[in-house]
């Protein structure tokens, strides 16, 4: 699995060949296909365990911060950046070359997505008054912005982006739980203030 992440991430996953795997991997193709039913199967189940680690480390990671959730959130971003830069052809395979290389790995990638939109939801604050698609659009937009690191062939750099994602995912929420006037309130006093 090791070795079809780095051949995807250095190749692609069209151009990768069984050949290019077993001897990446110094295991006879028999021994392949003793596990897996062809590159397919491999890729999917290297995708399957990436995204499994990634996401017990982000868990963790906003774990050990206890129950404030903007360190939370940070927490685990930190957890995610640091993967993708401690494993740049694992955080490729599963953020650029599923995108593309076959339905069911597109599928894994959704599923991951949905994955990730539902713990922001679980750790944000509720009946907030934003869109019903703001974790949606937050999720979305780091993915891209991690998307582009990585094809630029910088994941090792991602923590770089801490304190810019860090500042995206957490600016709609400010102020919320706050008394005094909301996002929408001092909007609302622009618009008269305007008109006057």
């Amino acid at each position: 699995m090791d070795a079809i992440a780095e051949l995807s991430a250095e190749k692609g996953y069209g151009a990768t060949k069984i050949a290019d795997i077993v001897s990446r991997a110094g295991v006879a193709r028999k021994t392949l296909y003793d596990n897996f039913d062809g590159k397919e199967e491999v890729f999917l189940a290297a995708i399957d365990t990436v995204i499994k680690e990634a996401m017990a480390r982000v868990a963790a990671a906003c774990a050990d911060v206890g129950v404030d959730w903007k360190q939370q959130v940070e927490a685990g971003l930190k957890a995610m950046l640091s993967y993708v830069a401690e494993h740049p052809a694992a955080a490729r395979m599963c953020m650029v070359e599923a995108l593309s290389a076959t339905p069911a790995a597109s599928a894994r990638y959704d599923e991951a997505m949905r994955e990730c939109i539902g713990f922001l939801r679980q750790i944000v604050p509720k009946n907030t008054g934003l869109p019903e698609t703001i974790e949606e659009t937050l999720v979305g937009g780091v993915a891209w912005i991690l998307h582009q690191q990585i094809r630029r062939g910088e994941a090792e750099k991602a923590l770089d982006l801490l304190p810019e994602l860090s500042d995206f995912v957490l600016s709609p929420y400010h102020g919320v739980g706050k008394s005094g006037p909301t996002r929408a309130d001092e909007s609302d006093s622009t618009v008269t203030d305007s008109k006057v």
